[in-house]
């Protein structure tokens, strides 16, 4: 939950979280946005972010993929977990990719709606990557790389940090968490069925807008 100024207010992962209130940063159970009394106002909404690394020139620098999109956090999360499985834990070293995709539904109304998804890189199939992942990994390994280690680490700088989300990510979020609002103010003079299809504002927009939206989304971190 993002106050209209960006600030963060409560920050969890569906089974703690950070709440900031008159007393200071607290921690509260996250029993999801339906169950919070905090939330019933609607202005608790999913917030995904990847951390990836695209490019071997800085083996421990990350890009970061940022969405409040549900379709995408959902189908991420699920996918990050079955690769991880499937690869008996060599998720790091993978080779992946992520895909746009598309698809319509009666709740969008039959407007496309567009997704991330993670996929095997372009011509490879889940055996190979595998056996990439193996060799990779133990070419590390005998480098005295230690990827649980890393791991670790940065659980707890992430445990460590007051928020996750700084101001700057704060400040461009707003669109993003009161949309709804934006719209309805836009479309007073309007009946409520256009004011409904109004909201639905990625039909307006071609692939390419889209994708271009996507690399504005991600920023590198040193």
């Amino acid at each position: 939950m993002i106050d209209k100024q960006g600030r963060p207010v409560c920050i969890g992962n569906g089974e703690t979280c950070q709440r900031q209130t008159s007393q200071g940063l607290e921690q509260h159970p996250c029993p999801s946005p339906d169950l919070c009394p905090l939330a019933q106002r609607g202005n608790c909404k999913p917030f995904g972010r990847l951390h990836v690394n695209l490019d071997e020139s800085d083996e421990l620098g990350t890009f970061i993929f940022r969405t409040t999109g549900f379709n995408s956090i959902r189908t991420l999360a699920v996918r990050l977990s079955y690769y991880h499985a499937a690869s008996n834990g060599l998720l790091s070293c993978l080779p992946l990719q992520l895909t746009l995709r598309g698809k319509s539904t009666t709740q969008s109304y039959r407007t496309p709606v567009y997704y991330v998804d993670l996929t095997l890189r372009d011509g490879t199939n889940l055996q190979q990557a595998i056996q990439v992942a193996k060799e990779i990994d133990q070419q590390s390994k005998a480098t005295g790389f230690n990827q649980t280690a890393l791991d670790q680490i940065a659980r707890q700088g992430y445990g460590n940090a007051r928020f996750e989300v700084n101001s700057e990510e704060g400040l461009n979020l707003i669109e993003e968490f009161y949309t709804d609002e934006n719209c309805e103010a836009e479309q007073q003079s309007k009946d409520s069925k256009v004011k409904i299809k109004s909201k639905l504002k990625l039909g307006e927009y071609s692939v390419q807008d889209i994708q271009q939206g996507l690399q504005q989304s991600v920023r590198s971190v040193n």
